[in-house]
C-alpha cells in the first residue's frame, strides 16, 4: 500500500497529459484516516466513471457493535451510511468543472426502499464504501489539479461526514436500524399467522403521484385503519405491540368505487417485499417474500411453458402442455405468467383487474350459452382460483370492481371506502346467495400439475462483436444480454436501476448451473445460495458498487424473457 502523497504526486505529474495516463493512479492509498483504493480507471472522460473504494478502520468509524450484529441490523446501518455518502457527495463535492461525465463524485443512489447493496459494507473491522469518480479533464487532458482537489479536499469531507459515528445522528442511525428490524421480523412472522400480508394502522399508503414514490404529504391524507374483524395485534422487537390489518392465506378481493383506493393498497401490498425508510409511510406494510405481481402482456415470448390449466383444446390441435409463443396474447401470456410464477416458487399471487386479460379472468353465462365450452380453448381464472390455493397452498389477492361472481370464489372480500378497508365478506357472501351465479364452472375439479423445464445453457449468448460477454441494464426495465434486449416492464416489482444490473449479471452467472438436467428452480436456489455466502458481486464484477438484492423470482422473470431462451421439459 502507497501513502497518499504519491497519489498527490502522481496526479502532479500526469496533470495536462493524455487521459489515459489517469491509469497510473491504479491502487491503494493510505490516507491516515481511510484507505482509497482505485479499482478501475476509466479510459476517457465521457465513459463511464471510474471506481473507487474507501476504507475506514473501525477503531476510527467507531460504530457500535449492535449496529451490525445481525443481518437485518447490517443491512439498514449499510443503507443508512450509503444515504449519508449521497447526500454529503452532493454538498461537498461542488464546483469542479471538467469535460463529459468528469468532475463528479457518486454513489448508488438510494430509493425509499432499503436493500442490500454493495455500495456499502460493515464490520467489526472496517466500513467500506464503493462509489464512483468522473476523474476530471479538460477536452481528453487530465486535470490533475481538479483531480487532487476532489481527492485530497472534497472526499476526506464525504467520508468524515457519512463514515464515522461522532459525525453521524445516532438517533436517526438507530430509528434506520430498528425500523428495517421490525419491518424483517413483522414479515418473517406472517407465515406462522397464517397470512400473506400486514398493513398496520396509521400507515400512510398514498403516493405524490405516479413517478413520485414518496409519501403523498398535501391535501387530505387518509392515514390506514384496519377493520376490527381482520384486526392483528403483533409484537415487534423494537416498537412493542403493533395492531394492523392482516390479510390471510386463501382468496382475498379488494373492491371499492374507483379513486377509493383499491389499487393504492395493491401498490403497497406488492411493495411489501421490501423494507421502507422511516418516514416513507409504508414502514410497517408488508408482504410474504414470494409474492408476485400477475399481469398480462401482449406480445411477449413464451417458450415450453404448460398452460394447460387455463388454456386447452386451441384449433388445430395445438400444444398447451408445452406451449410456445414468440407473440402471446393478453390471455395466455397471462396463464404462462402464472404457471412461471409458480414453477419459481411463489406462494401469493396479487392481480389488478385493470391489467388483465378480460377473457382470461371471467366468463359470464351469458357468453357460456352463446360459445360451447368445447369452442372456448380458455378455463377462466374464477374457476381456477380456488383450486391453487387448495391444490397448490398458492394464495390470491386480487383488486376487481366488474364481476361480483367472484364472491363466490372469495374467502375475503375487502372494500375500500375513501381509503379506508370495509370487511364486507359477509355482505359480498349474502349477495351471492341472494343472486345465484348462473354461470357454469369450468375446468373441472381440479388444477392439475406444475410442470419443471430445464434451461439449455446454449441458448445464453451474451456475447456482442468482439466481446465475449456484453451485459447492461437500460434504464429499470430493460436489460441488453449480448445482441439481444430483456423487456421487463411488466414485472412491477422492481423498484431499482441496480437489481436490473444486477439481474443481467446473473443471468449469465447461472448458466455455470445449467447442464441439461437442473430445473430452473434448482438453479435459482444454488444462485441465490452463492449470493447469500458469497455477497452479491459473486455474479459480476468483484468490486462493483451498484448491485442490488434481487428475488429468484425476479430472476426467473428475466431469463423468462429472454427471446433465446431454450428448455426442455421435465
Amino acid at each position: 500500500m502507497r501513502i497518499a502523497h504519491e497519489l498527490q504526486h502522481t496526479l502532479q505529474r500526469i496533470d495536462g497529459s493524455g487521459y489515459k495516463a489517469y491509469k497510473d493512479i491504479k491502487g491503494e492509498y493510505d490516507f491516515g484516516e481511510f484507505v482509497l483504493i482505485v479499482d478501475y480507471v476509466q479510459g476517457d472522460p465521457f465513459a463511464s466513471p471510474s471506481r473507487f473504494r474507501v476504507k475506514v478502520r473501525q477503531t476510527q468509524a467507531g460504530f457500535p457493535e449492535d449496529a451490525y450484529e445481525s443481518p437485518s441490523r447490517r443491512k439498514a446501518a449499510c443503507d443508512f451510511i450509503t444515504r449519508r455518502f449521497f447526500d454529503a457527495a452532493g454538498r461537498f463535492a461542488k464546483g469542479v468543472h471538467a469535460s463529459g461525465k468528469s468532475g463528479t463524485i457518486s454513489i448508488d443512489r438510494p430509493s425509499q426502499e432499503v436493500l442490500d447493496k454493495t455500495s456499502c459494507f460493515i464490520d467489526k473491522s472496517w466500513v467500506e464504501t464503493r462509489f464512483t469518480v468522473g476523474l476530471p479533464a479538460f477536452g481528453r487532458r487530465v486535470a490533475g489539479k481538479l483531480a487532487e482537489r476532489m481527492l485530497f479536499e472534497q472526499l476526506p469531507k464525504i467520508v468524515r461526514y457519512s463514515m464515522r459515528y461522532e459525525n453521524l445522528d445516532g438517533r436517526k442511525l438507530n430509528e434506520h436500524i430498528k425500523t428495517v428490524e421490525d419491518a424483517d421480523f413483522l414479515r418473517g412472522r406472517l407465515g406462522e399467522m397464517g397470512l400473506v400480508a400486514f398493513v398496520a394502522d396509521g400507515a400512510v399508503l398514498p403516493r405524490k403521484s405516479g413517478v413520485d414514490p414518496r409519501p403523498l404529504s398535501e391535501g387530505r391524507v387518509v392515514a390506514f385503519s384496519s377493520p376490527k374483524s381482520l384486526r392483528v395485534a403483533v409484537l415487534l422487537p423494537n416498537r412493542g405491540k403493533i395492531t394492523g390489518m392482516g390479510i390471510p392465506k386463501g382468496v382475498t378481493l379488494i373492491v371499492g368505487g374507483g379513486y377509493h383506493g383499491k389499487s393504492t393498497l395493491l401498490e403497497a401490498l406488492e411493495l411489501g417485499i421490501y423494507d421502507h425508510i422511516p418516514g416513507d409511510g409504508r414502514e410497517l406494510v408488508v408482504s410474504d417474500f414470494s409474492t408476485v405481481k400477475i399481469r398480462a402482456e401482449d406480445s411477449r415470448r413464451v417458450e415450453k411453458v404448460d398452460i394447460s390449466a387455463f388454456v386447452s383444446n386451441l384449433p388445430f390441435g395445438r400444444d398447451t402442455k408445452s406451449f410456445s409463443t414468440d407473440d402471446a396474447s393478453g390471455s395466455t401470456s397471462q396463464a404462462a405468467n402464472i404457471m412461471e410464477a409458480m414453477e419459481a416458487g411463489a406462494k401469493t399471487l396479487i392481480i389488478d383487474e385493470d391489467t388483465s386479460a378480460t377473457n382470461f379472468m371471467i366468463r359470464d353465462h351469458r357468453m357460456q350459452e352463446l360459445v360451447a365450452k368445447e369452442k372456448e380453448p380458455i378455463t377462466p381464472f374464477i374457476d381456477r382460483v380456488r383450486q391453487l390455493y387448495q391444490d397448490h397452498g398458492v394464495s390470491t389477492v386480487l383488486a376487481i370492481g366488474g364481476s361480483g361472481d367472484y364472491f363466490d370464489v372469495a374467502d375475503l372480500v375487502i372494500c375500500m371506502e375513501e381509503y379506508i378497508p370495509v370487511d364486507v365478506t359477509r355482505n359480498a357472501k349474502r349477495i351471492a346467495e341472494k343472486y345465484k351465479a348462473e354461470r357454469a364452472r369450468e375446468g373441472g375439479e381440479a388444477f392439475g400439475s406444475v410442470t419443471e423445464r430445464v434451461p439449455i445453457a446454449g441458448s445464453f449468448d451474451p456475447s456482442r462483436g468482439k466481446r465475449e460477454v456484453r451485459i447492461s441494464s437500460k434504464g429499470l426495465h430493460f436489460i441488453v444480454f449480448g445482441t439481444h434486449l430483456i423487456d421487463l416492464g411488466a414485472i412491477e416489482q422492481l423498484v431499482h436501476l441496480s437489481q436490473t444490473r444486477t439481474i443481467g449479471d446473473a443471468i449469465h452467472y447461472a448458466t455455470r448451473y445449467m447442464d441439461g438436467k437442473r430445473t430452473l428452480r434448482v438453479i435459482l436456489d444454488l444462485v441465490a445460495k452463492d449470493i447469500e455466502t458469497k455477497g452479491l458481486n459473486c455474479v459480476g464484477s468483484r468490486f462493483a458498487g451498484d448491485y442490488a438484492q434481487f428475488r429468484p423470482l425476479d430472476l426467473a422473470c428475466a431469463i423468462n424473457r429472454l427471446r433465446t431462451l431454450a428448455v426442455r421439459q421435465r
